[in-house]
């Protein structure tokens, strides 16, 4: 096999595990969820962990501080906050809503951040993109069916995390041509721990069994060696490429609330989700084709 083939299997695989890995941490937190513990603990959890194996990395790797240029610093600080905020409120989502439902619309994040690309970052979005947009937000309502007998209010919850994870990724592409990758894992796990810390401590449920404290700690372990692949593999292929092997994440969610919680998505939730991951695979199919278009003749 050539080595530029080698190379592109290699980076999907990663990127297939990484989403693996962002699915454990849902399902973990949904069955840790039932048992009784908080959302906040389980944040706090995910965070904390997180940070120390960002600071024993940084130690092995001898990098006492700081690389990213102070002036940066506030603006990693609001990118790592809005994660967080994301985070609390994908938890508390999951105390109710299916792995299905919380996962479709979770996915409405690409499709947020192609509808703010024009006003937040001043680049174009042309009508296919924008008819995309539209069709991604009505599987997004095909999912929660706001006008219907089924309504969750954590439905409206989960759109609000999607939104703290769209201005995440805006401020990430932002960030990552100037800002060292070290640097944003560990300001991202100091601002979870540190504001999730005092919440923690309120909200605290004792584990109950080793395997309940087990899944607390894996969490944070879990979310940690995502980024690390997802990194990874973007260091290996660009973002074009790996971007329709992230709805390979769909798929371990609705695996996941059948085989450990027995729920089977309804035909709506299905048809919601296709109707998003076709949105979402729409606009990264535009994307490749304006990148591979002299600027002259760009056209959407």
């Amino acid at each position: 096999m050539p080595r530029l083939a080698v190379a592109a299997t290699v980076s999907v695989a990663m990127m297939l595990f990484a989403n693996l890995t962002f699915a454990i941490v849902d399902i973990s937190s949904k069955w840790l969820l039932g048992a009784g513990y908080a959302a906040m603990q389980l944040a706090f959890f995910r965070y904390a962990i997180q940070f120390t194996i960002t600071l024993v990395t940084a130690a092995g790797r001898r990098q006492h501080r700081l690389s990213t240029p102070r002036r940066l610093l506030p603006i990693l600080f609001l990118r790592a906050a809005l994660l967080v905020a994301a985070t609390i409120l994908n938890f508390l989502a999951l105390r109710t809503l299916s792995l299905a439902v919380t996962s479709a619309i979770m996915f409405s994040a690409p499709i947020i951040v192609c509808a703010l690309s024009w006003p937040l970052l001043g680049e174009r979005v042309g009508i296919v993109r924008w008819m995309a947009v539209i069709l991604g937000f009505t599987g997004v309502l095909v999912v929660i069916r706001p006008f219907g007998d089924a309504l969750d209010p954590a439905a409206f919850l989960m759109l609000l995390a999607a939104t703290g994870l769209a201005l995440y990724s805006l401020l990430t592409r932002k960030l990552s041509e100037v800002a060292a990758p070290l640097d944003m894992q560990f300001i991202l796990g100091l601002t979870g721990t540190i504001v999730l810390a005092p919440f923690c401590w309120f909200f605290w449920v004792a584990p109950g069994t080793v395997l309940d404290f087990g899944l607390m700690i894996s969490l944070g372990f879990f979310a940690w060696i995502g980024h690390e692949f997802l990194i990874r593999a973007h260091q290996i292929e660009e973002a074009n490429f790996l971007m329709p092997f992230s709805y390979s994440y769909l798929i371990y969610m609705m695996a996941g609330g059948y085989f450990v919680f027995g729920n089977l998505p309804d035909i709506w939730t299905i048809m919601g989700t296709l109707m998003t991951a076709l949105s979402g695979l729409i606009i990264w199919y535009r994307q490749v084709l304006v990148t591979q278009i002299p600027p002259i003749r760009q056209r959407d």
